[in-house]
């Protein structure tokens, strides 16, 4: 005899179809996202020579208020846009160093674009040709 549909009687079983439901959704999320491109970035290194030391880098400190800061030196002030101490001293570090060492920028948050612009002036005219920004 058959039961009746509110009685508890008949055993449903285990259902196949949303457990096939969910892996092939599963399996189309990773087949999708198995064919992404993936770019590759070279990142050029360059090691010191045999027998000679690391470069060393210059960190330049902009202050807040646009002051040029190096080894808590003052080397421009927020009005001078020529910063043409921190030239001089770039430009004799260069000659008596050599051209291997780089320089660092560390600008405050709220640095003016404008001043950030005049300190790679300013390491432009030195002769200076690796600046990075920490």
């Amino acid at each position: 005899m058959a039961s009746s549909p509110g009685t508890l009687d008949g055993d449903i079983g285990f259902q196949v179809a949303p457990m096939v439901d969910v892996v092939f959704v599963l399996l189309l999320f990773f087949m999708a996202s198995a064919g992404w491109p993936m770019k590759e970035r070279e990142l050029q290194t360059f090691l010191p020579a045999p027998g000679k030391g690391a470069p060393t880098a210059v960190t330049l400190d902009i202050t807040q208020d646009g002051r040029v800061m190096l080894n808590d030196e003052a080397f421009g002030e927020a009005d001078d846009r020529q910063l043409a101490k921190l030239r001089a001293w770039l430009k004799a570090t260069r000659e008596r160093f050599g051209t291997d060492d780089s320089v660092i920028i560390r600008p405050a948050a709220t640095t003016r674009h404008e001043r950030l612009m005049d300190v790679l002036n300013a390491t432009g005219a030195a002769g200076v040709r690796t600046v990075s920004f920490f």
